[in-house]
C-alpha cells in the first residue's frame, strides 16, 4: 500500500509538470524541445505557473546611462530596456550610440526567491526542533516522527562525515558551515523537484549558485589552513630536483583552485542535467500527440514510465549531491589540518 502510494506521488509530480509547458504547444508552432528545456532552466523575472498565469518578481535595476534606478516588473520595463534572449533572457539597456549595455541588476529573480524561500524553510525547521529540545532534557526519551528524522541526518552528517574527515581536534568550527551547506543544498534540490510554486526552480542547477558555494569552502580551506598544509604546497616532500625546478609546487598550487572548480562542476552538472531529462521527457509527451494514436500513445506511455523514473531518481540525487558536496568539503578542509593524522 505504502509503494501504491509513494507510485501515485510520483506520477502527480510528473503529470502537474504538463500544465507548465502546454502553452507552447497551444500556440500551434512546431515543438522545439532544446529550447523550450533551456527556457525552463534559466532564470527568469517572472515565476511561471501555469499557461498564461504568471507571479511578477520585482525588477530593480540602474540606468548605464542617467545613473537613475528603476522599479518595475517584467510587464512595465522602462523606455530603453530590453529582455536580450542571446543572453538568456537578462536585461539590457540601448544606449544612445546604439550598443546595448548590460545595467546593474539587483532584481529578485526566480532563483533569488526560492533561495529566500529555502532560508525561511530552513528557519522554521530548525527553530521548531531547538523548540523540542528545549522543552526536554537528556534524560528525556530521543525525538520521533520529523524532529527525529532532522536528528538522525544531523548526527549522520556531523559525526560520520564532518568529524571522520577534518578529525576531532577541529570539526566543531567548521560543523556549522557544513551542515549549512548540506541542508541547503538538500532542501533546494527537493523544491526544485515540486513543478508548481513555490518549486520548480533550477538554483543548484544555475552555475553562479554552485560557484559561490564552492568559494565558501575555498576560503574555509585555505584560510583556515595550518603550516603543514601550506609547507605541503610549497617546499613538499619530494626529491631536491623536483623542488628546484620547481614542478610539484606549481602542481600542488594549480590543485588549490581545482578542488573548488570539481564541487562547482560536479553539482551544477548533475542537478542540471537531471532537470533537462524530465523537462524533455515532459515535452516528448507533446510531441506524441502530433504523431498519430497509436504512436503517440506508445510515446506517451513510455514517457510517463520514464518521467516517474527520473523523479524517483532525482529524489535520491536531491540527496547523494548534498551529501558528496559536504563530504569533499570536509575532506578537502580535513587535508588542510593534517595534525589529526599523527
Amino acid at each position: 500500500m505504502k509503494r501504491l502510494k509513494s507510485i501515485c506521488i510520483l506520477l502527480m509530480m510528473a503529470l502537474l509538470s504538463l500544465p507548465t509547458l502546454a502553452n507552447e504547444q497551444q500556440e500551434g508552432e512546431a515543438l522545439n524541445i532544446p529550447e523550450i528545456v533551456l527556457h525552463h532552466l534559466a532564470d527568469a523575472y517572472e515565476w511561471h505557473i501555469v499557461s498564461d498565469v504568471s507571479i511578477p518578481l520585482p525588477i530593480i535595476i540602474r540606468s548605464s546611462q542617467t545613473g537613475e534606478w528603476h522599479f518595475c516588473t517584467a510587464h512595465s520595463l522602462p523606455d530603453g530596456f530590453f529582455f536580450n534572449e542571446e543572453a538568456h533572457g537578462k536585461i539590457y539597456e540601448r544606449m544612445a550610440d546604439g550598443t546595448t549595455e548590460r545595467p546593474w541588476d539587483l532584481s529578485i529573480t526566480r532563483n533569488v526567491l526560492q533561495i529566500w524561500i529555502v532560508v525561511a524553510l530552513l528557519l522554521t525547521v530548525f527553530l521548531c526542533c531547538a523548540r523540542w529540545y528545549k522543552k526536554h532534557d537528556k534524560t528525556s526519551d530521543a525525538p520521533s516522527g520529523f524532529v527525529g528524522v532532522i536528528e538522525m541526518l544531523v548526527m549522520m552528517i556531523n559525526d560520520s562525515v564532518i568529524k571522520s574527515s577534518i578529525g576531532e581536534k577541529h570539526y566543531r568550527k567548521y560543523a556549522p558551515y557544513l551542515l549549512t551547506v548540506f541542508f541547503f543544498i538538500f532542501f533546494t534540490n527537493l523544491l526544485g523537484l515540486l513543478p508548481i510554486f513555490p518549486g520548480g526552480s533550477n538554483v543548484t542547477g544555475n552555475i553562479n549558485i554552485t560557484f559561490f558555494l564552492a568559494i565558501c569552502t575555498f576560503l574555509a580551506i585555505n584560510l583556515f589552513g595550518n603550516k603543514e598544509y601550506w609547507k605541503d604546497i610549497f617546499w613538499p616532500d619530494v626529491p631536491i630536483f623536483l623542488k628546484a625546478i620547481p614542478l610539484m609546487p606549481v602542481i600542488e598550487i594549480f590543485s588549490v583552485f581545482t578542488k573548488p572548480f570539481a564541487l562547482m562542476v560536479r553539482l551544477f552538472a548533475n542537478m542540471m542535467a537531471g532537470h533537462a531529462m524530465i523537462l524533455s521527457f515532459t515535452c516528448v509527451i507533446f510531441l506524441g500527440w502530433t504523431l498519430g494514436t497509436g504512436m503517440g500513445a506508445g510515446l506517451n506511455a513510455f514517457s510517463i514510465i520514464m518521467l516517474l523514473f527520473f523523479n524517483a531518481l532525482e529524489l535520491l540525487v536531491a540527496f547523494v549531491q548534498a551529501y558528496v558536496f559536504t563530504m569533499l568539503s570536509a575532506v578537502f578542509i580535513g587535508l588542510a589540518h593534517k595534525e589529526h593524522e599523527h
